[in-house]
């Protein structure tokens, strides 16, 4: 078994669920020590119970500076530094333009661009030279899909962030990438509130469009941050892996 977080710390926003639970289990399995931030008290007790009693689980709203201090003051206690960062904590709607509110913009970015934009600053102090940030954004950045126009430009700015962080941040010794899923299987679908038959001919239609005729799984996605954030990928600053099956290359 690979071990190449040994003695590292990782910590991973929204590792209570999907994409960063995977990352997270992830990285326990290959030896770091973990910690996760979550807004549900439901899945972060699952969550904790799944990853063991030594990764350290805290319940934070990540969209709010104050409660992003407080999770990396607890992480700086614990474990006193951060190797390596996945900044995973986002929310996915989709609302026909006409239908947006300024309420729902502003929830969508304060969480997907702002949140994320925080907490690499509030980590700061704790990232080690050699550290590795990986940020995640989203195939909805470079397509246009019906509904998505404020989720697509927040992520949209993610990538951007990669790029320009990754500059204010070399001197420092931190490297920032994006990874940018496509279709994942998640629970983001399920909790549309869509009727279970409507719900699965969605799954189904986008499933065909993807060149691979399928989901990707959070496991996929998990070992393309791990590579982001090992010293496998030295070389790499400032890029977006995109992972989707062909969906947007193809």
């Amino acid at each position: 078994m690979s071990e190449r977080f040994k003695d590292k710390v990782a910590v991973v926003t929204g590792g209570n669920s999907g994409i960063g639970l995977a990352t997270a289990r992830a990285f326990v399995r290959e030896g770091a020590r973990v910690a996760i931030t979550g807004r549900s008290d439901a899945t972060l007790q699952a969550a904790q119970k799944a990853l063991g009693p030594d990764v350290l689980v805290i319940k934070a709203d990540m969209s709010k500076v104050p409660e992003i201090k407080s999770a990396m003051d607890r992480i700086q206690q614990r474990f006193g530094r951060i190797d390596a960062l996945f900044v995973n904590a986002g929310i996915g709607r989709f609302v026909p333009f006409e239908e947006v509110t300024e309420q729902f913009f502003d929830e969508t970015m304060a969480t997907n661009l702002r949140g994320l934009y925080f907490t690499i600053q509030k980590a700061l102090p704790l990232l080690t030279r050699g550290a590795a940030v990986v940020l995640n954004a989203s195939i909805n950045a470079h397509i246009a899909l019906p509904g998505s126009s404020v989720y697509g430009a927040s992520k949209a700015g993610v990538i951007n962030l990669a790029k320009t962080l990754s500059v204010d941040l070399l001197a420092r010794g931190v490297r920032v990438n994006a990874v940018s899923p496509g279709p994942v299987a998640t629970p983001i679908i399920d909790r549309m509130g869509m009727p279970e038959e409507q719900t699965r001919q969605l799954k189904e239609q986008i499933a065909d469009k993807v060149p691979l005729k399928r989901f990707g799984t959070p496991e996929e996605i998990a070992a393309a941050v791990l590579y982001l954030s090992s010293s496998e990928s030295a070389f790499v600053v400032g890029t977006e892996l995109v992972l989707d099956g062909g969906y947007i290359q193809l």
